[in-house]
């Protein structure tokens, strides 16, 4: 039998503001990103299990537009729940963005250099209200804690993910990638030229 999931639209922080009254009219209200609302964006819903819940979207925007902006981090030594930010910082979301799962076709993208969440730019269509919120965690995790078997169900679904070191740099060309994984790449990609010259003297 398939579980039901428990919805809720309640952040982990109380929002800095109190969702506005039905009647208030739409073009009156600033936009929930810069508030920030977070109960205005996504719901969050727990199916029973680890690591069971997922968010799923409130509002329709299109492919690249700003979905909410990441305003509550504190640093963190790496752990499944952080996001590596920069090349040597973590952080915690501090709030229900946390919930948002991996995909191989993600609906979003992390942009760490402009602490920003936006909709994926290869997002056919755009974000539509009831998708499920999703970011390609190799997209800004170079070295994971905790590498998973992914089950997105996606036909270019890519396996186990541990992060960007352990990923053909082919496979990463498909996705969006923050600055600090590129980096690392090219770093990775000389270490790579230099170690095939040494061993072929």
């Amino acid at each position: 039998m398939k579980a039901s999931p428990i919805s809720s639209a309640k952040p982990i922080i109380t929002p800095s503001t109190s969702a506005p009254a039905l009647s208030t009219p739409q073009s009156s209200l600033i936009p929930a990103w810069v508030q920030p609302d977070l109960s205005r964006l996504l719901r969050v819903e727990h199916l029973p299990g680890s690591f069971a819940s997922r968010s799923i979207s409130l509002v329709s925007l299109p492919a690249s537009a700003v979905f909410a902006r990441i305003t509550t981090p504190t640093p963190a030594p790496c752990a499944y729940s952080s996001v590596q930010a920069s090349r040597d910082l973590h952080i915690e979301l501090n709030c229900d963005l946390v919930y948002i799962n991996h995909s191989c076709r993600p609906s979003l993208v992390f942009d760490m250099a402009r602490w920003e969440i936006r909709v994926s730019p290869d997002l056919e269509g755009g974000l539509r209200a009831g998708d499920e919120l999703t970011f390609f965690y190799p997209s800004t995790e170079w070295a994971m804690a905790q590498p998973f078997e992914c089950r997105c169900g996606e036909k270019e679904c890519r396996g186990v993910i541990s992060g960007a070191k352990d990923m053909e740099e082919k496979v990463l060309r498909e996705y969006w990638l923050n600055e600090h994984v590129e980096e690392l790449l090219v770093e990775r990609r000389a270490s790579e030229a230099g170690n095939g010259y040494k061993n072929g003297d």
